[in-house]
């Protein structure tokens, strides 16, 4: 059997356990309020944000509710994946995995990508239901690259998170500390960022006392590429109109992208395979 098929057929055991589990049953009702209820609200023609927020299209449509899918999906991760590796760790069943003829890097991709379907998929057909839902309020279709753009930026943005969550729950002792670091760095990129980019701004001598000055702005968005949360933004920010789009070099944001979506995840295989149950 090839590396790749076991990965696949471990990846789909772990999600059918997590996807029918009592956490999904919460969460699904949630993902469905968040994303495709943003949708619709952003879309209604009749609908007045506060401030100086317009929406223009599609594409704005879809970066307004990325908000919500932080404030939604990636806290679903964490609360999916936080035992994934330590329950197991603790009843016994880990170091029966670890004695099965298994690659433990194919074992730790498969605990990986089971923690990141359970989530990503569910939110992927969320958002391709919301681009009716942006049609039968707008009637317009969104381009197909906004839309490409949305839904794989969204998907990395998880699968970010879930390899955060899985470094917590290999190197957690117990379920508490593993549930409170990853809810800790849940907060830390969604709550917190900002006051930590206001902070070093100021001590690095920007003017920090009003956010919406152009060179606050520019700074804001470099301290974005060291965030999840941040490159996620700027990635649906580069589809709205030209005066909206940020400051930021595209390949800073590539590289950026590759980098969190290949550091966290080797991080966690080179962990996994120093494992000890």
């Amino acid at each position: 059997m090839s590396s790749m098929t076991t990965i696949i057929r471990l990846s789909l055991h772990e999600l059918r356990i997590r996807i029918r589990s009592q956490r999904m049953v919460i969460l699904g009702p949630l993902l469905i309020l968040f994303i495709p209820g943003s949708v619709w609200g952003f879309a209604d023609p009749n609908t007045t944000l506060p401030g100086q927020i317009a929406v223009d299209g599609a594409a704005t449509v879809m970066f307004l509710s990325s908000l919500f899918v932080l404030l939604s999906a990636t806290l679903g991760v964490v609360l999916v994946g936080f035992d994934a590796i330590s329950r197991p760790r603790m009843t016994g069943e880990l170091a029966i995995d670890l004695a099965q003829p298994i690659d433990r890097r194919d074992l730790a991709m498969g605990h990986l990508f089971g923690v990141w379907g359970t989530v990503a998929i569910p939110v992927a057909i969320l958002q391709f239901l919301s681009l009716g839902l942006i049609y039968r309020q707008m009637d317009i279709v969104p381009e197909p690259l906004d839309a490409g753009i949305w839904i794989v930026s969204t998907a990395l943005l998880l699968f970010w998170y879930a390899s955060l969550q899985l470094i917590a729950s290999s190197i957690a002792q117990d379920l508490g500390s593993s549930v409170t670091f990853g809810v800790a760095t849940w907060l830390f990129f969604t709550l917190l960022w900002l006051l930590v980019t206001v902070v070093i701004a100021t001590l690095l001598g920007v003017d920090a006392t009003d956010t919406s000055n152009i060179e606050f702005i520019r700074f804001q968005e470099r301290a974005d590429l060291f965030s999840p949360n941040g490159i996620y933004q700027l990635l649906l920010q580069s589809r709205l109109p030209e005066t909206a789009q940020p400051t930021v070099h595209p390949a800073f944001l590539v590289m950026s992208t590759i980098g969190w979506t290949f550091l966290p995840a080797g991080f966690y295989l080179r962990r996994f395979r120093q494992l000890k149950p």
